[in-house]
């Protein structure tokens, strides 16, 4: 049983240890991204807060379509700290996305409006996600969703089979045999530290497997026989009062903080207002919670509260804690950091502990042939 899971472990690490490489890189990067992009582009990130009180988002959304005539405005992130406000727009006609940073006290646009992969961390993000496959026209829409997910399954694969592989390894999980041989020595560090990792590695290879899975089985599987509807102008009556909405969202759900604003995109959907509310769990969301207004009358239609959601939705929306790693702080995201980038030195020093063992068993059956064949004679 042992040595057919290392046969396993060994083969897939093999196939998929670029694109394994690539995605760990990339996610410890991507889990200080909003830090990364206050360092990069900090006058358009951060907002200076020179009023107690964001503008009403009714007059922002009109600056901004004032701005931009041949955009709808798609999404809203909304803030109420130091961060601006990031705003989706979809130009008409089509199904491209772009976004721009808005000061939400002041109505000033602090960019113009550029592709969701256009800054760094945004394209590390699509990188990270789909390896910039997508948006090949060469290779249908949802390619690299499909391989980021079998590949999140390959890491957690390897995630159970080392661990149950190198299980008895808990016995001397700090031992390194130091003065032993290069590589009995990388054995060791190799060993321990997959024993020390599988775990985080586990969660992220399940979540972000989540991830990819859900975007496939929405696009690609629950969409597949309808056409793609392309806005050319707001679903909504001009008469819905947005800030309203939001005001509103409030009493619907107690102590709830709206932070994302999603328009109708297609017929059939209204207008929804994510957010977060007060919690003792730690691992649940700022997106966790809903509110939905019907698109021509602005009246509320329905609410979800996570408190009283079943274990198994409040498990799915603790996904994006635990994949991104912000749960408990800096703390967390260093740990997630550091644990994300132990796939780059499992890889290199597994090659190198299989290439070795290859070319001693290579070296092994020419000495063997050559014995015989002296006996021969």
């Amino acid at each position: 049983m042992r040595k057919t899971l290392f046969k396993i472990h060994s083969w897939i690490a093999l196939i998929a240890l670029i694109p394994l490489i690539v995605i760990s890189i990339t996610g410890s990067v991507l889990v200080f991204k909003s830090e990364i992009d206050g360092l990069l582009m900090p006058n358009s990130h951060f907002v200076v807060k020179a009023q107690p009180e964001r503008m009403p988002i009714d007059k922002l959304i009109a600056k901004t379509e004032h701005a931009y005539p041949e955009y709808v405005v798609g999404s809203w992130e909304i803030f109420n700290d130091d961060i601006a406000d990031r705003v989706y727009l979809i130009k008409r006609g089509t199904e491209d996305w772009y976004k721009f940073h808005l000061d939400q006290y002041t109505g000033n646009i602090l960019s113009e409006p550029v592709g969701t992969s256009h800054y760094f961390t945004d394209w590390f993000l699509d990188l990270h996600y789909t390896f910039l496959l997508n948006d090949l026209k060469s290779l249908p829409g949802q390619t690299g969703t499909v391989l980021g997910f079998f590949f999140a399954v390959f890491f957690l694969v390897l995630g159970i089979t080392g661990l149950i592989i190198y299980r008895k390894f808990w016995q001397r999980l700090f031992s390194v045999r130091w003065r032993a041989t290069l590589q009995i020595v990388l054995s060791d560090i190799h060993k321990m530290t997959g024993v020390i990792g599988s775990p985080i590695i586990i969660v992220l290879a399940i979540t972000g497997g989540y991830f990819n899975g859900a975007v496939w089985y929405h696009e690609v599987i629950e969409h597949a026989e309808e056409e793609h509807f392309t806005l050319t102008k707001n679903l909504y009556s001009e008469e819905v009062s947005f800030q309203h909405v939001l005001d509103d969202s409030k009493r619907q759900i107690p102590t709830f903080n709206g932070t994302y604003l999603l328009m109708p995109l297609e017929p059939e959907q209204n207008i929804t207002v994510f957010g977060e509310v007060d919690t003792s769990n730690p691992l649940a969301s700022e997106y966790a919670n809903t509110v939905t207004y019907n698109k021509i009358t602005g009246e509320h239609m329905a609410s979800w509260d996570i408190r009283g959601a079943s274990v198994g939705w409040q498990a799915i929306d603790s996904f994006r804690k635990l994949h991104f790693g912000y749960f408990a702080g800096l703390i967390s995201k260093t740990l997630w950091c550091v644990i994300g980038l132990s796939p780059v030195w499992l890889g290199g020093t597994g090659f190198y502990l299989w290439f070795t063992r290859r070319k001693r068993k290579k070296q092994s059956q020419k000495n063997r042939s050559s014995k015989r064949h002296t006996v021969s004679n």
